[in-house]
């Protein structure tokens, strides 16, 4: 048979070139569309010797790759199915089909949905032009005597003719590009690339992929002695995949050493993971994985740089590194693999056709984490606890995004600190512990729990033997507002609004002291008109002289955490000066009140500042409230010396 020439038609044309211009983001993968291919091609042969007597039985499958640097040429080799002349046309020639344009029309908007390519020669082959300038294919059918060269430099067309091969198989021969428009492919002809490419993305191919090394071993005499300073170059058939991927392993069969140290090697940890957790499914979804939780969080996990997600397997062939579409934002922080063989990829296999199944494993990902984390908080609380110290933010995050979607779900895997306790509890725990009076669940923000435990908002709090949650993390009151309550028990902040809990005879008492004390009560609130919304005796207050809440709304943390992000800086939580009115302090300023003593423009502002240093909040002018407490204690002074 004379060489024939085949013309590529116009909108075969268009699409050679966008795939090798714009389908592939990353030129490095078309190694592993060639590999995937030879394996393919072997499958196909393994599979059809099982039912046709025809076929020799084999084990010695192969896919070898060759560098001739020299050359500039990079050679891959199977001994698969190979081709016939009728399939040679028909799978490379793919390409050349009429329906080509409507194929590119359908990929260009994204409507591919059902084809799964990743097993046709015919597309995946034609990466292969983004780093070569000439491909060559030598092949020989197992149904046939006759051998078969195609060759094509990826712009007109290909030439294909007859030629000589020995054994069944396919070899494909790149003439790698010379460097060009600062675009670099020298390095397709190095080794340490390759076998890096083998490893990241055709590591768990079931065939071995080899290569032939060289070494220099040290040359011996007749006696068998090493002769110093001679050496000869031994050439040794390396095979460089681990072909038997650890997912493949029955649960039972990993050592504890074994996974740990897949886990460093294949995450960059120094630390063994804190969890490791095998989901097996079979069904309409057939998915293996391994999802792993740190001991310890990355440094950079709440920075902007920060990629989330979990390793890809389609069909044993690595597809992507961070698949963020399979871990929701609050689990950011594991690491793991997904393998799937029902996955439906583009023609890249870079980006997905459809987020359907990949949401569907999320989900059944999610509840397999929840509900090891719970099992763990229930049977191993040590270990739950060094879980929520490196990672409990995330959990508190979880319950507050999405409008609180997933609250119910997360909503038992709090833990805080609190007032009366040493240890961290759980909402149930803080429940079962409450009086019997109590009706709220009681929780206060400050920098840690001690400021909590002596803040003037405790005051009665400590007197009815309340426990109150200690919330530290910005994320805290935003939790706790989406949460609203739990078990039929409100969330109220001690720093905010009317803790209600007095009795009727306690209320009737602050009643009569306000009605009393209303003009003395107007008088601080026009002093402190631009500080303050209102001014009022306490009911929570019984040893401190005065504290600052604020009112139903926005509180102060959340006004902090505000004031941080972009955005309106001028949302300001209600301001409410409470004032004890069994302290001596403000039987004082009644006193001075009644004697119309002018210094009482000067306890008001003393008040309110006092109440803003116990807040941790800003005085806006030290000097000033310096000054009028130098004043009174000069004035005291003089009082006791008379």
């Amino acid at each position: 048979m004379a060489k024939k020439t085949i013309e590529f038609k116009t909108e075969s044309k268009r699409l050679l070139e966008l795939m090798i211009h714009s389908i592939y983001t990353n030129k490095e993968i078309f190694l592993r569309e060639l590999i995937s291919n030879a394996s393919d091609a072997i499958d196909k042969y393994h599979l059809m010797s099982l039912t046709d007597e025809k076929l020799e039985k084999r084990n010695d499958y192969e896919i070898h790759l060759e560098v001739d640097k020299k050359h500039r040429k990079l050679k891959i080799s199977d001994n698969g199915i190979g081709m016939t002349y009728d399939e040679l046309i028909e799978n490379i020639g793919t390409i050349a089909k009429s329906g080509t344009l409507d194929f590119l029309k359908n990929m260009k908007e994204k409507e591919l949905k059902d084809d799964d390519l990743i097993g046709q020669f015919g597309v995946g082959f034609y990466s292969a032009f983004m780093v070569s300038s000439k491909v060559e294919v030598i092949t020989k059918s197992a149904f046939s005597n006759q051998a078969y060269k195609w060759i094509s430099k990826g712009e007109n067309g290909f030439t294909i003719e007859e030629t000589e091969k020995d054994s069944i198989g396919t070899e494909i021969i790149l003439t790698i590009r010379k460097n060009e428009d600062e675009e670099e492919y020298d390095e397709f002809l190095e080794e340490y690339k390759i076998r890096s490419l083998v490893k990241k993305y055709s590591d768990y191919v079931k065939y071995p992929i080899t290569m032939e090394h060289e070494s220099q071993v040290p040359l011996k005499d007749e006696e068998g002695n090493e002769i110093e300073g001679k050496f000869e170059t031994k050439v040794e058939n390396e095979t460089l995949n681990s072909m038997t991927p650890i997912w493949k392993k029955n649960k039972s069969e990993v050592k504890d050493e074994e996974l740990n140290e897949f886990y460093k090697t294949q995450y960059y940890d120094y630390n063994d993971p804190l969890f490791s957790i095998w989901t097996n499914v079979e069904g309409a979804l057939t998915y293996k994985s391994i999802v792993f939780i740190p001991e310890k969080a990355p440094q950079n996990l709440y920075s902007e740089k920060y990629e989330k997600g979990l390793q890809l397997y389609a069909k044993g062939v690595f597809v992507m590194d961070k698949c963020k579409e399979l871990v929701p934002d609050y689990l950011r922080f594991i690491k793991g693999l997904v393998v799937s063989p029902d996955l439906n990829l583009n023609i890249s296999r870079e980006i997905l056709q459809q987020n359907r199944q990949l949401v569907l494993i999320q989900k059944n990902l999610e509840k397999k984490i929840i509900n090891e984390l719970e099992k763990t908080l229930k049977n191993e609380r040590d270990k739950y606890l060094k879980f929520w110290k490196e990672f409990g933010v995330n959990i508190k995050y979880g319950v507050y995004d999405n409008f609180g979607m997933n609250k119910d779900l997360l909503q038992d895997l709090l833990l805080f600190e609190t007032v009366n306790e040493e240890n961290h509890v759980t909402l149930k725990e803080y429940i079962e512990k409450m009086p019997k009076d109590q009706k709220e669940i009681f929780y206060g923000s400050a920098n840690s729990k001690e400021a909590i435990k002596i803040s003037p908002q405790m005051d009665v709090l400590k007197k009815k033997g309340y426990d109150v949650l200690v919330l530290t993390d910005e994320v805290d009151e935003f939790m706790i507002s989406m949460l609203n309550e739990y078990d039929k028990h409100k969330f109220k902040s001690i720093n905010q609004g009317d803790l209600d809990i007095l009795d009727d005879e306690e209320k009737e008492v602050i009643k009569t002291l306000e009605e009393k004390n209303k003009s003395l009560l107007e008088k601080i609130k026009e002093v402190l008109k631009d500080k303050v919304n209102d001014v009022k005796l306490s009911t929570r207050l019984t040893d401190s002289p005065v504290c600052l809440v604020s009112g139903d709304g926005l509180s102060f943390e959340m006004e902090k955490v505000m004031s941080q992000l972009p955005g309106d800086k001028n949302l300001k939580a209600e301001k409410i000066l409470e004032i004890n009115p069994k302290h001596e302090l403000f039987q004082a300023i009644e006193s001075l009140y009644e004697t119309q003593d002018e210094a009482i423009d000067d306890y008001a502002e003393i008040l309110y500042n006092q109440a803003l240093l116990i807040e941790g909040l800003e005085i806006k002018d030290p000097v000033s409230f310096s000054n009028k407490m130098v004043k009174i204690l000069i004035k005291a002074a003089k009082k006791e010396v008379k």
